[in-house]
Parts: structure tokens; sequence; C-alpha cells
């Protein structure tokens, strides 16, 4: 697929629980680059803020935005488009938010026998998808959204996160 630039990504360290893992925010600056890569998304010339946080945090996030009153592992805040008058420099524009929440991810590494990081790579790369528009509503976006995280994850030398369970038919 074409490339066409990466977003800036900032990285925000948002909870002492991600100081136990340095590798954390390069980790995730990694996946969004490969991801930017692997998509047809015009990315050139956009921000996106990604909030490694924990579980209390995102719990209030998912409750206040998505009137579910428990921790989550991964949430994506689109930005809305906006209209930029023709006179005006082109600012970077804000592709949205994600939050990862550090306790979740730990428990569902460990549960899944996966390391850490590449737990953490696959949610960027998940949220990131959110962001340019993807999603799993209905099982063929699943599928779509799957793929592409797997051949994502490939390049970045993660194993398939899917690999494990039976897919639907």
């Amino acid at each position: 697929m074409p490339q066409r630039g990466h977003p800036i990504t900032e990285v925000v360290v948002a909870a002492d629980c991600w100081q136990s893992e340095p590798d954390a925010e390069a980790t995730v600056q990694r996946a969004i680059v490969a991801a930017s890569e692997a998509t047809d998304a015009d990315v050139a010339n956009a921000e996106v803020a990604v909030m490694l946080t924990d579980d209390a945090t995102i719990r209030t996030f998912n409750k206040d935005f998505r009137g579910i009153d428990k921790p989550t592992n991964v949430l994506s805040f689109p930005a809305p488009d906006m209209d930029i008058a023709d006179d005006e420099a082109p600012a970077p524009r804000a592709l949205g938010d994600i939050a990862i929440a550090y306790e979740t991810l730990r428990r569902e590494a460990e549960q899944e026998a996966k390391p850490f990081l590449h737990h953490l790579s696959h949610l960027a790369v998940h949220g990131f998808l959110h962001l340019i528009g993807h999603d799993h509503e209905t099982d063929e976006e699943a599928e779509e959204m799957e793929a592409l995280e797997v051949a994502i994850l490939a390049q970045l030398g993660i194993p398939d996160p899917y690999g494990e369970r039976e897919r639907m038919d």
C-alpha cells in the first residue's frame, strides 16, 4: 500500500504503573508507524495522542463515554473533522486519542501467554485503526480489521494475536 507519511505521535505516561515498562513509549511509537505505513489513510501532518494509564482512569472513561462501568484494555477517541479556512497555515490535524490501561493489558498478556510489549503493540495498532475509521461492529468489519492487525503486527515480528482462538465461520 502507498506510504503517505506518519502521524506525529505523543505518548503520555499518565500512571506510575507504566514505570516498570521502560520500552512502552517506544513500542507504541513503532506500532503507530507500522500501522500508518500499512494503511492507505492520509496521516501525514496529523497527530495522535496516546495515554498510557491505569484501570481506574480507563474505567472512568469507559463509564463516561460508553456507559460501561468497568475497565477495558484500550479506548479510542477519534477527533471530529475540522474545517480549515483556505488562508490558514496547515497545522497538524488531530486524528484523536488512544488510552491504554496497564493492569488490564498486563492481565490479558499473562492469561494469553503473550509478551507484554507484543500485546501493547496490538492494542496501539487496534486503537490507531479505530482513529482512521476501522471498526468491528459486524463480523465482516471484525474480520477485515483483524486481518489488517495481523498483517501490521507481522511487520513488527509479532505473531498473530488471534492465532490461538477459533475464528468464526
